[in-house]
Formats: C-alpha cells, structure tokens, sequence
C-alpha cells in the first residue's frame, strides 16, 4: 500500500510540475542579475517560451539531426513545419507573430516582403489572398490558429534577411541590450539571431541568450558555444558569430 501510495504521488508530482522554460532551464552565470522584462513584454514572453526536454537534439523539418546542433543548449518547443520554409529571418518572424497572436494584438502582426508588400495577417484573417502584390478576397474570415499557421507559411515564402532589416529600427545604444532584440545581416546568405534573455553585473557588463534557425528549416534553437551566454563584440566560434555585434543590433519596438 506505501508503495502505492508514494508511486501516485510521483506521478502527481510529474504531472503537476510547471514545464520547463527559458528563465527556468538556463542559471545566470556568477556575479551576474537577470534583467528584468516587463510583463506582458515581448522579452517577458520570450523568456518562458518551452523547451523541449534537455537533450533534445536540434532536427531540420525532414527529422534529420540539423548540422547546427552542435551549438545546441536547447530546443525551443515550437512547430517546424513539414517545408524548407522556417529559417533564419523566418524563426524571428514566427516568434514576433506568436507573440502578438496569442496576445490578440492581430493589426500588428505585419511583415513586409522582400518586394516591399506589406503582408498583414487582418488581411488573411478576413480572407484575402496574395496574389502578384495585391491582395485578392478569396476565402472566408478564419481567425483560428492553423489559419494563422498558414498565413506565417505565406510570410517565409517571400520575406527574409533583407526584408527584415529594413523594417527593424536600429538599437541606438547597444548597452540597452534586451529581450527580443535581433543581430541581423540581410543578404543572401544573410543570417540573424534573437536575443531571449539578458543579465548585467555591477560593472553594467551585459550577457545575453541567443535563439536561431538555419537553412534548412530546423527547430529554433538556444545556442551555446561553450557557455549559452554571449556578450557583444567577443569573438564566437558559431556560424556568422561575426554577427553578435553592435553594427548589426535592430530591435522591433
């Protein structure tokens, strides 16, 4: 009967154990205090975005063991897809429209095209279609998750680096560092990685936690390259580390 009794409150325990997140998974290093983002923020959001369980190897939309795994400190719990869509510029897109669909904030979530089109999601959501730079009415309004999963899919197909980089505002001050800023390069390639969590210590030195996809689409990972936590213009080890630099900081807001 004690037997019993303790394996049930395992599994309670299991089961009623809140899930793991960015602020959770990840120790500030010593010496140094988590930043804190306003609740409701963009940042605030980021930092309890789930992860997979530790371990979890980053894959590419195919299944396969992605090639930038090896700078993987975990894997953010989130939908790849089944197409060689979500890649870089895509991965932040994904994470901006997420944030402001589950905040209901839906006539801001908007992202241009490389074309310079503005793709809207209020648009898609009341029906209409892209088609040659307009917009066409074509279907009925869908406000619902999958709908808005497809209208994401239309965004990748057509916006990327270049794109992006033209519609983020420069970070002026590159000490003010936060939750939800971007290092980007548009190009092609051209790459850029987002800021998930910052930490500052009594010398107002900053850390950061970066996130990424890659070509081909993969999971959107939390990267490493010997620690998980990178600081602006010191050299890093990872693919376009080159990027983790003030010349190349935008923020959205």
């Amino acid at each position: 009967m004690k037997i019993l009794i303790t394996c049930l409150l395992l599994f309670l325990n299991i089961n009623i154990a809140p899930p793991d997140n960015v602020i959770k998974r990840f120790a500030v290093p010593a010496g140094y205090q988590r930043i804190a983002a306003s609740p409701g923020s963009f940042g605030a959001w980021l930092q309890a975005l789930p992860l997979k369980p530790a371990g979890t190897p980053t894959k590419t939309y195919r299944g396969d063991i992605a090639r930038t795994d090896v700078y993987t400190a975990a894997v953010i719990d989130m939908s790849i897809g089944n197409q060689d869509l979500q890649q870089c510029a895509d991965a932040v897109m994904r994470l901006r429209g997420e944030y402001l669909y589950q905040q209901k904030k839906f006539n801001e979530i908007s992202f241009n095209f490389t074309s310079g089109f503005k793709c809207d999601y209020e648009h898609y959501a009341k029906g209409y279609r892209y088609k040659n730079d307009h917009w066409v009415l074509k279907a009925k309004p869908d406000y619902s998750y999958p709908a808005f999963l497809n209208y994401m899919n239309l965004v990748f197909s057509y916006a990327g680096t270049l794109s992006l980089q033209k519609e983020l505002k420069t970070v002026t001050n590159p000490k003010d560092v936060k939750p939800g800023d971007v290092f980007i390069r548009g190009g092609s390639p051209g790459h850029c990685f987002i800021v998930l969590e910052v930490v500052e210590n009594a010398a107002h030195q900053k850390q950061f936690l970066l996130a990424q996809s890659f070509m081909p689409a993969q999971n959107i990972q939390v990267l490493k390259y010997d620690s998980p936590w990178f600081a602006m213009d010191q050299h890093s080890g990872i693919m376009y580390g080159e990027l983790i630099s003030k010349n190349y900081l935008k923020r959205f807001d």
